[in-house]
């Protein structure tokens, strides 16, 4: 087993991003006047050992908390190649966290962790590149279980809730810790193994990069091209709603805008970061141990979800093995997103708020 101690090179990109991280979350908390401003955080976890048998002596886990410590904890997981920040929009956090609301941050403690190689945690472009250990989401939770029960010193939460890559990871906290919380809630994914488009285009996306002469092995000294491209034609292909794509753009020349606008947006990512980001899902599969969830559980997808299809029967025929657990499927319609929908929280936020009425507080 060997150790790696992340290098000290990027430094200036980890402060440009930390900056413009830091800004947007104050710009968030203006915007969302009707919850306490949220509030970051750092944390070293010490001698952290990836499922690889590769270790960091430290490794950075940044955090947000939006309500006080002595309110009921609530974990919130964020999607792939997203954030704490992603998940303090006004379509999520302006429908939840407010007064009244169903995660009301008054009652609410709210812990959203960055994941590993994501938002200002450790992640390859801090300087190992390509030489960063190839973490999966087991790494990820475990993780986020140290830096909320060694840091943050919970011993019981609430609600995990989470949403695409941050639902398929609060299927595997009800596995692996499954006396740990009251109830789960598992957005925009599936208690089975990652497979199918939803694979294949991941797939698309890393080869994408690491077959582009740009990427230079991990050695690149601007973004490839690949990176933005492939991720626009994969959100374009597994997100958005087949309805509300054709209400957006419903000629050619308007779909050559709506396409030419993603295109030449900027791209404010990392190109390494996001080929590990969508690699680490390659080997998610929660279905072997599904009957060892004890926590109530309400799963939420959208009927137009492209990496998700209800069409498939998986969910039906899975759900049937969970002791306490519901399924909501969000109805498809011009004004939902397909993937993206459970992103709006206006969705399901009333279904949430009477269910978890109704779940028992565990000792």
């Amino acid at each position: 087993m060997s150790a790696i101690s992340p290098a000290s090179t990027g430094l200036a990109a980890r402060w440009r991003s930390a900056l413009l991280a830091g800004l947007a979350l104050l710009a968030l908390a203006a915007n969302a006047a009707d919850y306490p401003a949220p509030h970051e955080g750092s944390w070293v976890a010490r001698d952290f050992r990836f499922h690889t048998g590769q270790a960091f002596p430290e490794l950075r886990l940044h955090y947000v908390t939006v309500g006080a410590p002595s309110g009921e904890p609530v974990l919130v997981l964020h999607g792939t190649t997203g954030s704490a920040a992603s998940m303090l929009t006004p379509a999520f956090a302006g429908e939840l966290f407010g007064p009244g609301q169903p995660l009301d941050a008054s009652r609410y403690y709210i812990i959203i962790p960055d994941a590993i190689g994501a938002g200002k945690s450790t992640r390859p472009s801090d300087g190992l590149r390509a030489n960063f250990p190839h973490y999966n989401y087991d790494d990820m939770i475990q993780a986020q279980y140290r830096l909320v029960t060694e840091h943050l010193g919970v011993k019981h939460l609430r609600l995990v809730i989470g949403n695409s890559m941050g639902g398929m990871q609060t299927w595997m906290w009800g596995e692996k810790y499954p006396g740990f919380m009251d109830a789960l809630v598992p957005m925009a994914s599936q208690p089975a193994a990652m497979s199918s488009r939803n694979w294949m285009l991941r797939r698309l996306i890393v080869d994408s990069i690491r077959n582009d002469p740009e990427w230079n092995n991990g050695n690149y000294t601007k973004q490839p091209r690949s990176a933005q491209f492939s991720q626009v034609f994969f959100g374009i292909a597994t997100s958005g709603g087949s309805q509300a794509l054709y209400k957006a753009a419903p000629t050619r020349e308007k779909a050559d805008q709506l396409l030419d606008a993603r295109l030449k947006a900027a791209y404010t990512g990392d190109a390494n970061d996001h080929l590990y980001q969508w690699e680490s899902s390659a080997d998610y599969d929660p279905s072997p141990g599904l009957e060892r969830i004890e926590a109530a559980v309400l799963a939420i997808n959208s009927a137009d979800d492209e990496r998700n299809p209800p069409e498939t029967g998986v969910m039906d025929r899975e759900m049937k093995r969970v002791k306490n657990g519901r399924y909501y499927l969000i109805p498809a319609s011009e004004q939902t997103a397909g993937h993206g929908t459970t992103g709006q929280a206006r969705w399901w936020k009333q279904q949430l708020a009477d269910w978890l009425a109704a779940v028992p507080h565990r000792p």
